[in-house]
């Protein structure tokens, strides 16, 4: 495909630009002006549109293709709720006006859906009260463990370790250490749950907390958690709700009522707002009345006639955390979703989240060798060990699918599973479309037995093929521009 500038012809344009009026160049400074021309591309109204079409269509995108990207899995994102954040009512606001007039007066609306936002998401999570700065999952912990620490200060506890089993999202870990904790790590057990045993052995007074991701990265709910919940507490422990697979069970559990003290959530997973390249994030973070007093300032709060204020007089707060009031425009996204769906609609939404990837897991099993029995939540995760009878491994599997337009689900994570490939397809594709996922890796599969050669050079039809990662990482060649 040529560069916009290969498809330049002298003399070619789009809007004839003397037909605009500019300043005059006496009007400005000599400072500012070109002394050369800017040699822009030289090209047709239809030629840039057809140009940056097709650069469009060299991406994967929800629209385009199947996600079965397991953890963080790329979700459908409403066109109503796009539109609703887009709103001129809305963008047009300055993030400073609810700061600098009274009351918020000239920003009511927007500090409405932030506070309703606010009783949605407690409602949902069983908790009190969230605060919706946090700009990612990850931020969301940091933030939870920054509470829990500012809890453990207060009280005069000295605490110096939080729990994390092997089967947690990866971020955990960092997040505890960036606070200063020291991390404990516990192994599964073979039910893919977190090792009671060793868990209650680890456990003691200078525990600071477990954070806990339920269900876990193999797709696993942990049904022992009021248990897990019960012996933290008694040490003046606290319980972290890792909320990013939260659309396995809203709707039907909530963590609050499970024991849990904190909690983030994923407003990209689990209430379909973009996610990476496709917007910025958003990861609330909820807790109960004994954390509620560290939440972040500056906070939303309803007033006696019923307006909206910002409340900054928190003395134990851990302060801001992020500029403002967090991603103004997916938290909307996300408020409009939540309204859409409804009480009966978020329960649907993680039951058709478990059916499916329960339906994946049953067609899949046999073809990967899977013996045990037993179902999944959201998301499952098997070896591709498999393959390498073939000579063939699991990335050479997930480059192959790429050929056949599907984007690859997680490969190599959990670490815990050799050769792991976690899938999750979420609630909204339909039955045709899992059923085409199967038969393409029943493909896949056949083709590693008759011609590996074909999958190592996988993928084909992207206009990058595969790199030569270990050269990449050994060879590393950076470029700046200063």
């Amino acid at each position: 495909m040529k560069l916009i500038y290969e498809k330049s012809s002298p003399g070619r344009f789009g809007v004839p630009v003397s037909s605009i009026k500019l300043s005059s160049p006496k009007e400005i400074s000599k400072k500012y002006l070109r002394s050369t021309p800017a040699e822009l591309p030289e090209v047709s109204e239809t030629e840039v549109v057809r140009h940056f079409t097709d650069l469009s269509r060299l991406n994967f995108s929800i629209d385009t293709h199947f996600y079965p990207l397991g953890s963080c899995t790329m979700k459908y994102n409403p066109k109503a709720c796009e539109t609703a954040a887009n709103l001129p009512e809305l963008t047009g606001i300055h993030p400073l006006w609810p700061q600098l007039y009274g009351r918020g007066l000239l920003a009511q609306g927007s500090l409405g859906i932030l506070y309703n936002m606010d009783r949605l998401l407690s409602e949902i999570t069983g908790l009190d009260e969230f605060t919706l700065q946090p700009m990612s999952g990850a931020h969301g912990e940091l933030t939870g463990v920054m509470m829990m620490a500012a809890y453990h200060k207060d009280r005069g506890n000295k605490k110096d370790h939080i729990i994390i089993p092997d089967s947690a999202h990866g971020t955990n870990p960092a997040s505890a250490r960036l606070v200063d904790y020291n991390v404990v790590t516990i192994p599964s057990d073979e039910n893919g749950m977190m090792d009671f045993d060793l868990f209650k052995a680890a456990l003691n007074d200078k525990t600071a907390g477990v954070m806990l991701t339920s269900p876990n990265t193999l797709g696993v709910f942990n049904v022992r958690i009021k248990e897990i919940c019960d012996a933290v507490h008694e040490v003046d422990g606290l319980m972290y709700y890792d909320g990013a697979n939260f659309n396995a069970i809203m709707g039907r559990y909530k963590p609050g009522d499970m024991g849990f003290d904190v909690c983030h959530l994923n407003l990209h997973k689990s209430f379909a707002t973009p996610h990476g390249g496709g917007g910025p994030g958003a990861g609330p973070v909820g807790v109960g009345e004994k954390l509620r007093p560290y939440l972040p300032i500056s906070r939303v709060i309803k007033t006696e006639d019923g307006s909206f204020a910002l409340n900054y007089d928190e003395p134990k707060s851990i302060g801001y955390i992020a500029p403002f009031y967090g991603n103004f425009g997916i938290i909307t996204r996300a408020y409009v979703y939540l309204l859409m769906l409804g009480r009966e609609g978020i329960l649907g939404t993680s039951d058709r989240a478990v059916l499916n990837a329960n339906y994946l897991l049953e067609k899949l099993r046999p073809l990967f060798g899977d013996k045990k029995k037993g179902r999944c939540m959201h998301e499952f995760v098997f070896s591709g060990s498999f393959l390498k009878e073939n000579g063939v491994n699991t990335l050479d599997l997930a480059k192959g699918m790429i050929d056949r337009g599907i984007h690859p689900p997680t490969v190599y994570f959990p670490l815990n599973v050799p050769e792991a490939i976690m899938i999750e397809p979420t609630e909204t594709e339909d039955l045709d479309t899992l059923n085409n996922f199967v038969k393409v890796i029943e493909e896949l599969v056949e083709l590693s037995k008759i011609n590996p050669e074909k999958l190592h050079q996988a993928p084909n039809t992207t206009p990058v093929g595969r790199l030569d990662e270990v050269k990449a990482a050994r060879d590393m060649r950076l470029s700046f521009m200063l």
